[in-house]
């Protein structure tokens, strides 16, 4: 993220890069004697006007009119223009308020020949125009030219009708073409209509007039207006998470609490405006994190501060729709509206008349879609029911649970009932937490949790109430809100105190929790320390804490503590938990026949069920066995039941271990889109563990497609989360992309210095469940780098121990590979052929076409190249149908190598190269130097010396730059 800023007193705008450059645009096109316009739109406190009054500042190429709507002129004709052309200062001379011009008046004939001459130097603002004339003279002392007002006319008196819409147009083709004039219009909206009409007219007919821009600035819902409808846009939007964060360090110098911080961001919700209300609102000792935050923290006034404009002028009968609509919405805070029936039945019963939507839906407050009614603006639903008094708004609760009857809506009901509740009522919270916890209502995790926490607000002092709390927090986890679930977790904790069962419900939440979204170990002993305590009162609670508990330590690459907390068998076990426990156990420690029983009951069971968690611990034990089909068949039904139960926390889940399991099977392209959709709903639901995982998978993908800046990208987003939280797992697969990358460009030497740790016994070795898959790479790497034998041997022997365990498909024909990458003369040959044939019984075209690349090289250096083009152009097509785009173009250099044509061949300069000269060429441009070239092609370096100077030679350049620059151009225009 970068900060625009200019020196002096200009505001800083964070966030905003892009609409600057709009702007800065328009700014060039007037200095260079053209015309443009732009229109920027946006919400209400997303920085509309602090864009505008940056544009005026930044502007100096010549003289800027800037004016503000006035909302209580909106009914005055013309005085949109009025207040425009008041606008411009009244130079030395010029007539003054009320006071006819001193000069005379310009006529058609003048404007032809250029204007009278007296008019005076310098005189060169709207003050003057006014009364210059247009294309009839004036008729009325209250109309000036064209029918337009003078200067001197009081804005609160409304000038005469008539005006045509060419007036504005006409004045600026009058302007002096000698300087720039930027005209800028704040809220252009709120302009009376005749001015909006002329506006418009002047914007859309802006190139016929040299040297002028017009800037204006309308609300969000406006930007289609006919008046300004087909302008040039810019939409705001809100702010993103480093931009909103460097404006929040700049309001309190930095001083804010960590989590106070975290608090303002999202509250906030990106809104520049409210996040600056909000910072102001809070005392030194609560950003400091020394003294309670306000609940809530954006309250009625606040919100009212930034979007209240847009409901003042509202009427009272719509304002009371309004506040149905808001507190209908509170029962489905991130649903897609109010039940708009509900709303209307509660409103009639009320005396509304219904027709009152429409004031608000011309507003852009709110409007009407199919059954559901919903704000455009969820700051404005905020502002419209945390700004109505409490009693207002229990009125409007208690309406709405008398408006619902049935069996259907009694979590509704019961919920609206105890918003509108007065005090504590035992009767009522016990029915409320009942229906929120049925499997027979019908609810998504936020609704539930928003009953339960409801029924913890009337529950007296008891120790339900904790109880409550506690189970509110695990619905809102699971919904994927983490930070709600802290706050309830917060609230429990007193009541927690007493009793284990609700403490263990407690530590269970907050270990889930940090499993998400904080560091791995916390989140284990968090766990083992639930299971402890919900052992005596819910076995199978405490199970499924175990289980957790285990994947943290999986996540963290502890083999040890996974078997820890997979060790103490329950009393009474559910046979799939406990053939999954038993299962896991085994292949922890090595008994994969042992294992193979129970885990493929596992995965028999989850051809009928439909629980998620359930599902994915199935997914799990299908990659234990080697079954990556399966693997991603029961990934997808979790994803389709994580889905049906709007389980936000668990969708991003699901989609990782998807991704992941098609990645194993080769479906590359499948594993991104499902890794692209997992990022973007685990930053959602604010799930930064699931987000790295993500990250690496995509990396993943990336080393084979050959994006090198998304590559990089993914990996240090994947390992920036991975470090601090103790993530190994992800930052092993973060290294091995790198690392695989590396190969594919042909940079053996470097991708053995990466995965040579990773593999090797010490306490850098990669996780335990990824370093097997990486050790194919890392002897490939270290036999192509002419180092490592030893420890490529090593590896490839601990890798064929792990292959006979039948945990990868694919390992077979690997360890062949590897095999035959270690084997001297005609042995190699054999087991290359080994590999292959076991590779058309594993499937998959990237790996298979791996090792027909290294065939075909191992071919071409033994002076057999027409066996070798064979290999190699069946390794072209299947890295082609694999979207490995680097693999491909290392394959193509080695069957220029060969003399054989492929696809793409080069034109143009680098035409006049021998393929071997070629070959160097391209490796020097990536800055390669001779030796890392020499070991890529297995030549010598005085070799790759003597064919780079033919190369400067036949290409007329003298340095590794200028061949760096001649080879990217080159590869760019045959791109192209």
């Amino acid at each position: 993220m970068t900060t625009k800023t200019t020196t002096g007193t200009t505001p800083r705008l964070y966030g905003r890069d892009a609409e600057l450059d709009a702007v800065a645009a328009l700014s060039e096109r007037l200095s260079s004697g053209r015309s443009g316009v732009l229109l920027i739109a946006g919400e209400p406190g997303l920085g509309r006007s602090a864009l505008m009054e940056r544009a005026v500042r930044d502007f100096t190429a010549g003289r800027v009119l800037h004016t503000r709507a006035a909302p209580a002129e909106r009914h005055l004709a013309h005085s949109g223009l009025h207040a425009l052309l008041s606008s411009a200062p009244s130079p030395a001379g010029a007539p003054l308020p009320g006071t006819a011009p001193s000069r005379p008046v310009r006529t058609p004939g003048d404007r032809a020949a250029g204007g009278p001459a007296s008019r005076p130097p310098g005189h060169e603002t709207f003050t003057g125009l006014a009364g210059t004339g247009a294309r009839r003279p004036a008729t009325d002392r209250h109309t000036g030219p064209g029918g337009l007002p003078p200067l001197g006319l009081p804005p609160a008196l409304p000038p005469p009708s008539g005006t045509p819409p060419t007036g504005l147009l006409d004045l600026l083709e009058r302007a002096d073409r000698n300087r720039p004039l930027l005209v800028c219009v704040d809220d252009a909206h709120l302009w009376d209509p005749l001015s909006r009409a002329a506006l418009g007219f002047a914007a859309r007919r802006a190139d016929s007039v040299p040297a002028v821009g017009l800037l204006l600035s309308v609300a969000g819902h406006r930007a289609g207006a006919p008046d300004f409808a087909g302008l040039p846009l810019v939409r705001l939007g809100p702010l993103g998470d480093r931009a909103a964060g460097a404006l929040l360090d700049d309001l309190t110098s930095g001083t804010a609490d960590p989590l106070v911080r975290d608090a303002l961001l999202r509250e906030a919700g990106g809104n520049p405006a409210l996040l600056t209300a909000l910072a102001r609102r809070l005392s030194p000792a609560q950003l400091a994190g020394h003294a309670p935050l306000p609940r809530p923290l954006a309250d009625g006034p606040a919100l009212n501060g930034v979007v209240g404009g847009r409901l003042a002028e509202l009427p009272p009968a719509t304002r009371d729709l309004l506040l149905l609509v808001a507190a209908a919405h509170e029962h489905r805070p991130d649903g897609c509206g109010a039940d708009a029936a509900l709303v209307l039945r509660a409103a009639r019963a009320a005396g509304i008349d219904p027709a009152a939507l429409d004031a608000a839906e011309r507003a852009g407050v709110a409007r009407s879609a199919g059954d559901r009614v919903r704000f455009d603006d969820p700051l404005v639903r905020r502002a419209v029911h945390r700004g109505a008094p409490l009693a207002r708004r229990r009125a409007a609760h208690a309406r709405l649970a008398a408006a619902l009857d049935g069996d259907r809506d009694r979590l509704a009901r019961l919920t609206h009932r105890a918003l509108a509740a007065e005090g504590p009522d035992a009767r009522l919270a016990a029915e409320l937490a009942s229906a929120a916890v049925a499997p027979d209502v019908r609810a998504e995790p936020l609704q539930r949790s928003l009953a339960l926490a409801r029924a913890a607000d009337v529950t007296p002092a008891d120790g339900s109430r904790a109880a409550r709390l506690t189970a509110a927090a695990e619905y809102a986890r699971l919904g994927g809100r983490p930070h709600r679930a802290a706050e309830l977790l917060a609230a429990a904790r007193e009541g927690a105190a007493g009793h284990d069962a609700v403490r263990g419900g407690a530590e269970l939440v907050r270990g889930a929790l940090a499993l998400r979204d904080g560091p791995v170990a916390d989140a284990y002993e968090a766990l083992l320390m639930a299971a402890a305590l919900l052992d005596p009162h819910d076995p199978e609670a405490a199970q499924g804490a175990r289980f957790a508990a285990m994947e943290a330590a999986w996540a963290a690459g502890d083999s040890a503590s996974c078997l820890a907390a997979l060790d103490p068998r329950p009393a009474r076990p559910r046979p799939e938990d406990d053939d999954f426990r038993t299962g896991m156990l085994a292949a922890l420690t090595g008994r994969f026949d042992d294992a193979r029983g129970p885990l493929r009951r596992v995965l028999d069971r989850a051809a009928c069920d439909d629980e998620p968690l359930r599902l994915l611990r199935a997914g799990a034990a299908a990659l234990v066995l080697g079954d990556v089909a399966a693997a991603c068949r029961v990934n997808a039904r979790a994803l389709a039941a994580a889905r049906a139960r709007a389980a936000a926390t668990l969708v991003p889940l699901a989609l990782e271990h998807l991704a992941y399991a098609e990645l194993r099977t080769g479906r590359h392209a499948r594993a991104r889109a499902h890794a692209e959709e997992g990022l973007r709903t685990a930053h959602r639901s604010g799930q930064r563990n699931v987000v790295a995982h993500h990250h690496a998978v995509l990396a993943l993908v990336a080393s084979i497609e050959g994006d090198r800046a998304l590559l990089a990208g993914h990996a240090d987003a994947a390992l920036e989360v991975a470090g601090p939280h103790g993530l190994a797992q992800a930052a092993s697969l973060a290294e091995w992309a790198r690392a695989r990358a590396d190969l594919g460009r042909g940079m053996a030497l470097d991708a053995a210095a990466r995965l040579g740790p990773l593999v090797r016994p010490g306490h850098r070795r990669g996780h335990f469940a990824v370093r097997m898959l990486m050790a194919p790479c890392f002897v490939e790497a270290a036999v192509l780098a002419g180092e490592c034998a030893a420890d490529a041997r090593t590896a490839a022997e601990e890798f064929a121990v792990w292959a006979a365990l039948g945990g990868d498909p694919q390992a077979p024909a690997q360890l062949a590979r590897c095999r035959a990458l270690l084997a001297p003369g005609p042995e190699a040959e054999t087991l290359y052929a080994r590999a292959l044939a076991r590779h058309e019984r594993a499937g998959g075209d990237f790996e298979r076409a791996r090792t027909l690349l290294l065939y075909g090289k191992w071919l071409r250096r033994r002076r057999r190249p027409r066996e070798a083009r064979g290999r190699l152009k069946d390794a072209l097509y299947a890295f082609e149908r694999s979207g490995a785009t680097v693999w491909a173009e290392q394959t193509r250099a080695e069957l220029r190598a060969t003399g054989g044509a492929a696809a793409r061949e080069t034109a143009g300069p680098l035409a006049r190269l021998t393929p071997q000269q070629l070959r160097i060429a391209r490796c020097v441009a990536e800055g390669a130097t001779n030796r890392e070239v020499a070991l890529r092609l297995s030549i010598s370096p005085r070799t790759v010396d003597h064919h780079l100077r033919n190369v400067f030679a036949l290409l007329g350049i003298r340095s590794r730059v200028e061949l760096s620059r001649l080879v990217a151009r080159e590869e760019t225009v045959g791109a192209g």
